[in-house]
């Protein structure tokens, strides 16, 4: 497995999946106000259209790495990691390409079997799409646990928001094994311009990489 891979299914698609352990999680039943906050988490994320900023992600064993991230919905999303990584993985609104310029190599996913289809979706009902395994509210900030199966494994999805302006400020994805990768977003602009060329995906690369195998 490429480290470019690894690092995708850390980052994105260790999501939505299973408590810790392997234990199939169940969907918590939620009182009146944690269903109130759930939909103002779905009322955010569809104001939504477009975002880019900053992240910081921390893996399991304490390695940092840092980039920057744009998305614009529904269905694309960039994140472009700054050296020394050699991570490039880019949605298009039909694949996810994960590129590890290092190594000039590409995988390709369809975008509909992987966890970002949940929030890059054109319209996102977690209650409904994903199974909700706790919904907390403290002074400053929403918790927001995931849970669900995936074509990649097992784990969690950990979301958090700011209390006031409910904006996405964190997640962290926890795998089969216990361990945690966290990615923090920040100096985010929100619905601004875009650019339709940075979630371009070279299928032609891809394929001349197959053939070379």
């Amino acid at each position: 497995m490429t480290i470019a891979r690894r690092t995708f299914l850390a980052l994105a698609t260790g999501a939505f999946l299973t408590l810790a352990g392997g234990v199939p999680a169940k969907a918590a039943a939620l009182d009146a106000e944690q269903k109130k906050t759930l939909a103002e988490v779905n009322s955010y994320f569809n104001s939504v259209k477009t975002m880019h900023g900053d992240f910081i992600q921390f893996g399991p064993n304490g390695e940092r790495a840092e980039g920057k991230f744009y998305m614009a919905r529904p269905g694309k999303i960039r994140f472009y990691y700054n050296p020394p990584a050699k991570v490039d993985i880019v949605a298009d609104g039909k694949s996810v390409s994960v590129k590890d310029r290092k190594l000039a190599t590409q995988d390709i996913w369809p975008l509909n079997e992987t966890p970002l289809r949940f929030l890059l979706a054109d319209k996102i009902n977690l209650e409904a799409d994903a199974e909700v395994a706790n919904v907390s509210v403290e002074p400053d900030l929403v918790t927001v646990v995931l849970a669900d199966n995936s074509t990649f494994g097992t784990g969690k999805l950990t979301l958090i928001f700011d209390a006031a302006s409910i904006a996405l400020k964190q997640w962290t994805v926890t795998d089969a094994q216990g361990y945690d990768t966290s990615v923090a977003i920040y100096n985010t602009t929100v619905n601004g311009p875009t650019n339709p060329k940075l979630f371009h995906i070279d299928y032609n690369a891809n394929l001349m990489q197959r053939r070379g195998n």
